[in-house]
């Protein structure tokens, strides 16, 4: 049996094949290394009903997940895998590399992440090559849930939000500036708070104030992450992740208007990516 997973800081999408035709489809919470070490990404996982029942007969697992360009922190995640997974080969890389599977097949092409966090990769056929602008969700992850949440609440505090639209903000989350302090600042998982507020963006996208959000937040992606590349107008684009998906004609325009060719655009690439494993294989 293989199982595949895709994870991002909030969720992880797993499915486990159980033979050429049978696939069995579960999500966990997320996992991401700089936040859940070994033994916290161990419980979580086999604390799952489906991994309980499989476990002992799954013979390989690819993972694929934020936060796992760094050898230290894929070991980390690999570790805890093993635990749970005694019988099975571990593979584990950076989500960018499973959306590159997914997205691409074995034809060159950038695959860009857009989901609780952003980044962006090449994919020549055979290896995939980072973005070198990645700075997380502090500093950078432009046009992901987490830079579009801090957007979103800091008009809020600022009262730069139109008034209208800060009236349904507050009835919807009950927030002011302690709540909101307190969660960025002191709780755990800071990005996932902060993604938690996108719902609305979708909500109210009719709104003016909302649409430029998202124009000015994807635009500064593109211009960021995908136009530096010398001969980005050759290749095609794929996107990957829930803000790519739910708002993809926002990102058609800015795409458009920098000369950017779309390719797929997928909201959980866990799909095609056993396709791909099962088809082409993967290197570990």
């Amino acid at each position: 049996m293989i199982l595949v997973a895709d994870s991002g800081s909030s969720k992880t999408d797993w499915i486990l094949s159980m033979d050429a035709q049978n696939t069995i489809e579960f999500s966990t919470k997320g996992i991401n290394p700089y936040f859940n070490n070994d033994k916290e990404i161990s419980r979580l996982v086999a604390h799952e009903p489906e991994v309980k029942k499989y476990a002992d007969q799954i013979t390989e697992v690819y993972f694929f997940g934020e936060g796992c360009s760094n050898p230290d922190k894929r070991e980390m995640v690999s570790n805890g895998l093993s635990n749970v997974f005694k019988n099975a080969f571990i593979n584990v890389e950076n989500d960018a590399i499973g959306s590159a599977y997914a997205t691409c097949g074995s034809s060159k092409g950038f695959t860009c992440v857009l989901g609780s966090g952003s980044n962006i990769a090449f994919f020549d056929g055979e290896q995939v090559h980072y973005g070198v602008h990645s700075l997380g969700f502090v500093l950078g992850n432009e046009g992901s849930g987490a830079y579009f949440g801090k957007q979103l609440i800091t008009s809020f505090l600022y009262e730069t939000m139109p008034k209208g639209l800060r009236r349904a903000f507050k009835e919807e989350f009950k927030v002011d500036k302690e709540v909101v302090i307190k969660n960025v600042y002191q709780k755990p998982l800071p990005n996932i708070y902060l993604s938690s507020f996108v719902p609305f963006m979708d909500k109210y996208r009719s709104d003016e104030f909302i649409e430029e959000l998202l124009l000015k937040g994807l635009e500064q992606f593109i211009v960021t992450h995908i136009v530096p590349y010398p001969d980005y107008r050759k290749y095609p684009c794929h996107f990957v992740g829930s803000v790519a998906w739910h708002f993809r004609d926002v990102l058609q325009i800015v795409c458009d208007k920098h000369h950017v060719k779309v390719g797929k655009v997928l909201q959980r690439p866990i799909g095609e990516l056993l396709k791909y494993i099962q088809q082409e294989g993967v290197k570990a």
